[in-house]
């Protein structure tokens, strides 16, 4: 393999994300498209100096921090259920039912009721973000603490192993790639939802300033922050993979 090939091969989503900018930039100006419909990459580069550094900045922290709180709380929230459900049948046929509505229920419909419930602070964002992240979090998890081989279950229990020492040190290590496969998702859901509430009720944040920047007609500046966001929720993403290999390289 030369390596040119090597590098055309390794960095292949790079070059063709450039490759979709080109089209791009070069379909905009051909065809003449209106910025206010779709705006040239150039466009929407040039349109980042119309607020400065710092409050590009602001922005970008108020959202990553609404993120990270709720996947924080989604996180407790679902391991405590999936430790739950996974020793109690009972309480397994009582919550399952519940989760699934909840999930199935529109956070974009109930998010203005949540707003007018906890007001108008942090308090209702987080809220809001934990409800669309949590539900993967409970289903995997859960999956997998109930995969461990009978046999082992039966062995730990002969040797009259404590139900936390069963956790601990069976079930948990077997549920390990099943909860960070749900991380993965929950984390990108978690910037999701905080940009969900943001088009509720904020005053700063990305989200925010993609509703107020349309609605002003500077699609090329909602288009510099739909940008951001997605740089944030990669870097988030990025981050979990990270931690998964670096510690626990075994379950890959």
């Amino acid at each position: 393999m030369t390596p040119l090939h090597s590098l055309l091969t390794r960095f292949v989503s790079l070059w063709a994300f450039l490759v979709v900018l080109v089209i791009w930039e070069v379909g905009c100006r051909v065809l003449k498209v209106p910025v206010f419909v779709l705006p040239a990459p150039s466009a929407i580069l040039a349109s980042t100096q119309e607020l400065e550094p710092a409050r590009w900045l602001e922005h970008l922290l108020a959202t990553v921090q609404v993120a990270l709180l709720g996947f924080a709380v989604a996180i407790v929230l679902a391991f405590s259920i999936a430790v739950g459900i996974t020793r109690s049948p009972l309480l397994s046929r009582t919550l399952m039912p519940w989760l699934v509505v909840i999930q199935s229920t529109p956070i974009v419909a109930i998010a203005p009721i949540i707003v007018v419930t906890l007001g108008a602070g942090i308090l209702p964002r987080v809220v809001i973000t934990t409800l669309i992240s949590f539900f993967p979090l409970v289903i995997s998890t859960a999956t997998g603490l109930a995969s461990v081989p009978p046999e082992l279950l039966e062995l730990s229990r002969s040797l009259r192993a404590t139900r936390t020492r069963e956790y601990w040190q069976i079930r948990l290590p077997y549920a390990v790639p099943y909860i960070f496969s749900a991380l993965k998702v929950a984390i990108t859901l978690s910037v999701i939802g905080a940009v969900v509430a943001e088009f509720v009720a904020a005053e700063r944040g990305l989200g925010y300033l993609i509703l107020f920047t349309t609605s002003t007609f500077k699609v090329p500046m909602a288009f510099a922050a739909l940008t951001l966001l997605v740089a944030s929720s990669l870097l988030l993403y990025g981050l979990i993979v990270w931690l998964h290999r670096r510690c626990f390289p075994w379950s890959l």
